[in-house]
Formats: C-alpha cells, structure tokens, sequence
C-alpha cells in the first residue's frame, strides 16, 4: 500500500488572504521543569487543508458535523489540470474519474480555478466532493458563486491539498474533518492511499 499526505502543515500553511493566520502558543516545557510539553494554538476553520461545509455558504446548509463521513473517505479520482475548468473540460475530468470508478470524489492537481459553468457540471454529474490545491476552490478574488453552487448542492470542498507528487488516477480518500459542532468548516488531514 501506497500512502499520500497531501496535508499543508499548519503553522506554515498557505492562508487566504484576510483570514486570521494560524498560531502556536507554548505553555508548558519539560526543558524548562514543566511535568510535560504542552501546546495551544488558534486557528481560522479554514486554515490549511480543510473542508468546507454547506453552511459556509448557505445559511440552511449542512454544518460540519452534519457531513456525512462518507462524502470525505472513500474513492477519489486525482485529475491535473491548469488554469480556468470550462463545463467541457469539467465533463472530461468526470468522464476519466468514473471511467476509473471514482467519479464522486474530485481532487484537481495543478493552478486551476473551478469556474461557475464548471461548478453546474460536477453537481449535474453527482459530485460528492471537489478538492483542489488553492484556499479556494473558486477565483481567489471572488469566490463566492462557485461555492454558493457547489455548497448549495450539497457538495463539500476540500481546499489546500498538496498533490505535486501525487500521480494522476484513482486512489482511496481519507479526509475527514474535525468533529467541530456547528462550525462551516475544519481542518482535516487528507490521505490518499492506493494499492502497489
């Protein structure tokens, strides 16, 4: 078995522009006489590589813990693509994904933005999950109609994977998030796995 962390470390993660930037906070050292090492930290539901729940946008939508497990692990298909997803080019990535048997879990590798045409294609094809390697599965500069289709048909994003050393293909996803109740997001570590 082959695993991927396609995981941002936190305290070094990449932030979306506004969002508050993740930080640790020593409270306790063994090397200072303390009985353990401890840690706090504080962080924006959306540092990292996270998930974005329905209710990030849309104000009946499902919160974090309210997404199902089984929208976050199971079979994933990775497609490299770089710069604007046209509806043409969304109907090629599916056809790939399910001609692999993992059309309901998207992972896009490479600078691509998911345009709204795009957006309608992938729930259209029953899409679960989108993941990509930016903050923001939309334009950096005004994402919010890309999410508000996507979110609104109920499919959840996972923003900031790394996948430069992942190969195009199909994989088995384990991203589940955090068990924040009530929150629009959260963090999660992403794996992909795949047989030798």
């Amino acid at each position: 078995m082959e695993i991927f962390d396609i995981t941002q470390e936190l305290f070094g993660c990449a932030v979306y522009p506004g969002d508050p930037a993740p930080r640790r906070e020593v409270l306790l050292q063994t090397a200072k006489g303390d009985v353990c090492n401890l840690t706090a930290l504080s962080m924006c539901a959306h540092n990292g590589t996270h998930l974005d729940a329905p209710y990030h946008f849309i104000e009946n939508g499902a919160r974090i813990d309210e997404v199902p497990l089984s929208t976050t692990v199971g079979p994933a298909f990775v497609a490299a693509f770089e710069g604007e997803i046209s509806a043409r080019a969304a109907e090629d990535i599916l056809a790939r994904a399910r001609a692999a048997g993992a059309g309901e879990r998207l992972l896009i590798k490479g600078a691509a933005v998911v345009t709204e045409s795009a957006a309608e294609v992938f729930c259209a094809g029953g899409v679960l999950l989108i993941g990509n390697e930016s903050q923001t599965v939309g334009p950096e500069k005004t994402p919010a109609a890309v999410h508000r289709i996507l979110l609104g048909a109920g499919v959840v994003l996972l923003e900031g994977v790394r996948l430069s050393a992942v190969p195009e293909g199909a994989y088995f996803l384990f991203a589940a998030p955090l068990l924040l109740g009530g929150a629009d997001g959260a963090p999660c570590r992403a794996l992909l796995i795949r047989e030798r």
